[in-house]
């Protein structure tokens, strides 16, 4: 990503500069930062073993028997609502990145549905006594301006005293019920786009060991700051099958519950996968959250490397995004023009990096050649 491709034209600018780390009075609060403070995967799919699998409302659409990014609830025929709840500790130490990237990543997933968001709500806990008043607001007033800048209104919320601060939202969306893009509806010939470039989560274990350099830092922040909005028009063309984001399980996690949910095969060019280029000359010095490990081990067993890529490079697959790029299933004549939209859009580095194939003995759910 050069400098051209970074869009910072509504990011404030005092947002741009590296936080001193004498300043850093959030991030010492968290264990883990953004979407790689998830439950790793295999521990939540047995948390989630226990559960009713089978669904009794007809009217609800996608629930908690998929691993979607949204539940989807049908209030008529020719509207749904859409879903979702999204919070995480921060990734960074300016308060008003962090309730804006925060805000971002919970409206990203209506936008991975083909959704347009309605409205929401915040959901935050902070240390009250720990970080002052002026830091809170700052918070809060950066969720309400990733809701109007999506257009969205923050209409209220809970807040309570927590040890490691917590911020993000609940999400009300709506659409056709004839235009919801899940993540399981991908079709062997179809073309994977991905609209965003990997390794946000190596930057920001930099940035928490004081290695990451002012490039590095405005690269992170734009990334977390941009919308997904691209996510409303995809779920109105009909050429689109599926549709995800990318973010706490990383690119190969996602690629494999896109490929669990439809049965087929991920075939990606590891080679023309996006990735920051601040986040190449990091990753040999191990500087991965440990969520990409505990990814790496999770879906070990579902996913083929190319043999050229040491471990270093592998892990880049398995890092976790915090508002990470839309991963699009489409079909292949539809490339040219979603790709112009979404550069229209500010998603300069979108990329075709691979394509669906049907499954077959021997083939695991996501291969990287």
């Amino acid at each position: 990503m050069d400098a051209s491709s970074v869009h910072f034209s509504s990011i404030p600018a005092h947002c741009l500069i590296p936080v001193e780390p004498q300043d850093r009075n959030l991030t010492r609060y968290s264990q883990g930062g953004g979407c790689g403070c998830k439950v790793e995967p295999a521990q939540l799919h047995r948390l989630l073993g226990s559960l009713p699998k089978r669904n009794p409302f007809p009217d609800l659409l996608v629930g908690a028997d998929k691993s979607d990014d949204a539940a989807i609830y049908q209030i008529g025929d020719q509207q749904v609502l859409v879903f979702t709840n999204d919070f995480q500790t921060p990734l960074v130490d300016d308060p008003y990145v962090y309730g804006y990237s925060a805000a971002a990543n919970a409206l990203s997933d209506v936008y991975a549905m083909g959704g347009s968001p309605l409205m929401a709500t915040a959901i935050a806990g902070f240390p009250i006594d720990s970080i002052d008043d002026d830091h809170l607001s700052s918070i809060l007033r950066g969720g309400v301006d990733a809701c109007h800048q999506a257009g969205v209104s923050l209409a209220g919320g809970h807040t309570i005293n927590n040890p490691q601060p917590i911020f993000g939202l609940s999400v009300v969306g709506v659409m056709h019920p004839g235009r919801v893009k899940t993540n399981a509806a991908a079709q062997p010939g179809d073309r994977l786009i991905l609209t965003k470039p990997l390794g946000l989560g190596v930057l920001a274990s930099a940035y928490r060991a004081e290695m990451l350099d002012d490039e590095g830092y405005q690269q992170m922040v734009a990334a977390l700051m941009q919308l997904n909005n691209s996510g409303s028009w995809l779920g109105e063309m009909p050429e689109v099958h599926a549709l995800t984001d990318i973010t706490g399980f990383g690119l190969a996690g996602h690629l494999v519950e896109m490929a669990e949910g439809a049965g087929v095969t991920m075939h990606v060019d590891s080679e023309i996968v996006p990735i920051m280029p601040e986040a190449l000359p990091l990753a040999p010095e191990g500087l991965f959250p440990g969520g990409a490990y505990r990814n790496m081990e999770s879906y070990t067993d579902q996913l083929s490397f190319n043999d050229n890529w040491d471990i270093d490079r592998q892990l880049l697959f398995t890092d976790p995004q915090t508002n990470g790029g839309l991963l699009i299933a489409l079909e292949p004549g539809a490339c040219d023009e979603v790709l112009l939209r979404l550069a229209e859009d500010g998603f300069t580095e979108a990329t075709v990096v691979g394509e669906v194939v049907t499954r077959r003995n021997g083939l695991r759910e996501v291969e990287f050649t």
